[in-house]
């Protein structure tokens, strides 16, 4: 078939790397630096999978700019363009989607549409009517980021949200690139398949909250945190799995998807999942008091990465912390090799490892790494079993 992928971040570029091992894959970005990358052989993006797959694989996959060539012959277009949370109109900006639906049913309207961005409950259903266009389907996406490859082709489910036919064409496709047997198939309405995606993420945000506010509670009352999650852990129910305490939980998907779910919930009354929001933010105020208290001149931050083999610092909790510290004038220096100007969130960026330890009092660091185990005894950390 001849597959299009509208998108190539995290999730576009993991589905086109695994569709392109049994089609013909072209992967649509605005990007010129990503299509060069991407046709140069060169993940644009730090997944050790997908950079494996282009040098060693026999892919059919190319990249380009222009959406005409793009669409024009394509059987299946997936589109994994970012959906940011608007606050103003508190809910996700669908304006990128929709433009690239309208795109396609111009330019090929015989063409089976994908949508994996992430979007608000009802949208496809609403799109589809909206534009009088069937042919659009949700499949939701649930991949990490740094193993976005390894999670398609082990996918723990397999869910489309469409007509029966068409959705059951589509997880044939994900199904035919995956190396894992017997995966799970759930083939149902594009709203159920909006409100799967959304609400599993929001229960992981949960959990993570869980387990920082256990943590809050242990460090406050001098209890051990580690023995008390692996005594909870022993509960098969609960399960010895994301339950490392953090910073608060960051990234891509968790703080729009929480955020999403709850202006969903708008007209149905709820308590928990504006909690889990308002637990997130409590965890950082948790974070930053502990670290004021010690009345530190120079806190440095130890990168602003959300985890070991990632890329991503965006709506990092570790941002959160610094500016709460930085409210008390406290000085703060900022170690991220990713970041190539000279400050971020009005810090020093710190090029040098060796003068950041020196320069800081206090190191903050969400995630330990072997590069900081000379200066442990500034180190300020809540990664307890040193896992993301």
């Amino acid at each position: 078939m001849n597959i299009t992928v509208s998108g190539i971040g995290y999730v576009g570029l993991s589905n086109a790397i695994l569709l392109s091992q049994n089609h013909k894959v072209i992967g649509l970005d605005i990007s010129s630096k990503k299509v060069e990358m991407l046709n140069r052989g060169i993940s644009p993006i730090k997944d050790k999978e997908i950079q494996d797959f282009l040098v060693s694989k026999e892919l059919d996959l190319k990249a380009t700019l222009n959406k005409e060539e793009a669409y024009r012959n394509a059987d299946v277009v997936v589109i994994a363009t970012p959906t940011d949370f608007d606050n103003q109109r508190n809910q996700l900006d669908t304006q990128k989607v929709e433009e690239v639906i309208e795109d396609v049913i111009r330019i090929n309207p015989k063409a089976i549409i994908v949508i994996k961005s992430t979007v608000p409950i009802g949208f496809t259903s609403k799109i589809k009517a909206k534009l009088n266009f069937d042919n659009i389907l949700f499949s939701p996406e649930f991949i990490r980021e740094g193993s976005a490859l390894n999670d398609n082709l082990y996918p723990s489910r397999i869910v489309v949200g469409g007509q029966a036919n068409q959705s059951q064409l589509f997880a044939n496709l994900l199904i035919e690139g995956a190396l894992k047997k017997n995966i799970d198939v759930l083939v149902t309405k594009p709203s159920e398949a909006e409100a799967i995606k959304l609400f599993s993420n929001t229960y992981l945000a949960m959990r993570v909250a869980f387990f920082n506010e256990l943590d809050s509670f242990a460090e406050k009352n001098k209890l051990n945190s580690i023995e008390i999650i692996k005594g909870i852990g022993l509960d098969s129910r609960i399960g010895s799995h994301y339950n490392n305490p953090s910073f608060g939980y960051g990234g891509y998907c968790l703080p729009k998807d929480t955020k999403q779910i709850n202006s969903n919930y708008q007209d149905t009354p709820s308590i928990l999942m504006a909690a889990i929001i308002e637990a997130n933010s409590s965890r950082k105020d948790f974070i930053a008091n502990s670290i004021i208290k010690k009345n530190p001149h120079t806190v440095g931050v130890y990168r602003l990465i959300m985890k070991h083999d990632s890329d991503n610092y965006r709506s990092s909790s570790i941002q959160g912390v610094v500016e709460r510290i930085k409210v008390k004038g406290i000085t703060v220096i900022i170690y991220e090799p990713l970041i190539k100007e000279v400050h971020f969130l009005h810090s020093k960026v710190i090029k040098n490892l060796k003068e950041f330890k020196e320069l800081s009092d206090i190191i903050i660091v969400n995630r330990m790494t072997d590069e900081m185990i000379d200066v442990e005894s500034k180190v300020y950390t809540r990664d307890l079993f040193r896992a993301n």
